[in-house]
Formats: C-alpha cells, sequence, structure tokens
C-alpha cells in the first residue's frame, strides 16, 4: 500500500511538514518573531498539547459552536474523536501527538477561541446561575411564606404537595430549634429539609431551564 504524502514544502533543498517545529520557527521568523527562547517555545507547545487533550471533554454545543464560527477544522475534530475511541496507551499516546501537531498549526485567534470555550465549559451557564438564585429565592419564600406554596402550585400543578408541606414544617421547626441553641455571631445551621426544599426545587427549575434552551435551540452565554 502506497505511503501517504505528508503536506509541506521545501527549503534550500530540504522537506519541511507542515506543523513541524521547523515549520513553525520559519513562520516566526518571516513574521519577525525571533526573541523567544526554547524554552519559550517548548512552553507554548506544552500548553497547546493540554489544550488539545482538554478538547477530550469539551461539551458538544461548544465543540460545533468551535466548528461552526471559529475555523476549528475537520481533520482536528476527526483526531479528536479517534483519540476517545484508542484505548491502548501507545495508540493514545501517539494520537495524542498528532493533536499537539494539529494545534500547533491553529492561528493565534482560533487557539483563543479554544480557550474561551473550555473556560466557558468550567463556568456555569448565565441560566444554571439564574436558575440557582431563583431555586435560593423560592425555598426561602417558602418555608417564611405561607402563600408561597400556593403560588408555585399555581405554577407547578404536578408538584407533590403533601411532601413540599411536610418539609416546610420541618425546616421551620429546624430553623427554631437553630435560633434557640445560636451563640452571638455564629452562623444558623440548616436542616435536612432546608436542603431538600431546596433540590426540588432547583432541579425543577433546571428542567424548566434546559426545555427552553431546547425549544430555542441556543444556551444563553456570560
Amino acid at each position: 500500500m502506497p505511503r501517504k504524502s505528508q503536506r509541506g514544502y521545501y527549503v534550500r533543498g530540504h522537506f519541511v511538514a507542515e506543523g513541524s517545529e521547523l515549520d513553525l520557527e520559519l513562520k516566526r521568523e518571516a513574521k519577525g518573531d525571533t526573541d523567544r527562547s526554547k524554552t519559550d517555545l517548548k512552553r507554548e507547545s506544552e500548553h497547546l498539547q493540554k489544550l488539545g487533550e482538554a478538547l477530550l471533554t469539551l461539551r458538544s454545543d461548544l465543540m460545533a459552536r468551535l466548528r461552526e464560527r471559529h475555523g476549528i477544522s475537520d481533520k482536528l475534530i476527526d483526531a479528536l474523536a479517534e483519540a476517545r475511541r484508542i484505548t491502548n496507551f501507545e495508540g493514545r499516546r501517539r494520537q495524542m501527538q498528532f493533536i499537539g501537531k494539529l494545534m500547533r498549526a491553529l492561528e493565534p485567534q482560533v487557539i483563543a477561541d479554544v480557550e474561551a470555550a473550555l473556560e466557558e465549559q468550567r463556568k456555569p451557564s448565565a441560566r444554571e446561575t439564574l436558575a440557582l438564585h431563583q431555586a435560593e429565592q423560592w425555598r426561602d419564600r417558602l418555608i417564611q411564606d405561607d402563600s408561597a406554596l400556593t403560588d408555585w402550585l399555581e405554577t407547578h400543578p404536578d408538584a407533590d404537595v403533601q411532601h413540599l408541606r411536610t418539609l416546610i414544617r420541618q425546616a421551620r421547626k429546624d430553623a427554631q430549634a437553630s435560633a434557640a441553641q445560636e451563640r452571638p455571631g455564629e452562623a444558623q445551621r440548616h436542616g435536612r429539609a432546608y436542603r431538600e426544599i431546596f433540590q426540588i426545587v432547583r432541579v425543577r427549575l433546571s428542567a424548566e431551564t434546559s426545555d427552553e434552551s431546547d425549544d430555542t435551540g441556543e444556551e444563553t452565554t456570560p
């Protein structure tokens, strides 16, 4: 089977493979960027290698955005998919080296977009943050205000009202007991019922947020 030809070019009679260290060095020289030391270049190469590894865990919606808006090549996406399938240690190591090579060939702006996508994944979305704040507000209202349960049931008629009433009563008892035992300057301690009310509300609000995102086909970003 004939060997697949490698893309590149010749400089003074020597073949330079695209994406190789020599290729990158020649491109830097062409741009007049010759001030970085070998240590700097090695650090940059290691950083790009780690970025490539991190891309293996990137959410599919963020990867699709990189592909459609920011110029991530199909070749890199296919290489990442192949790396996820490889279980052999040596085979995976070679594949990650190949991914590192593809990462080094990316334009600086594309690399910045990759870093931004990974950072976005590490942080909760604006929708998720809003859902958490709303869950905290509903939890506090349900415990403090008798009319809050009626308001909750108007928008969530399928809620387990008996279970919620039991949790609310228990959370109020726990709050009274905790207040009686508190010392000056000591933070109030909350019981299981307080936390369970929050979980019930958070799960419902998060599900509604997810449904809204699916309906619009978009996800709000910070």
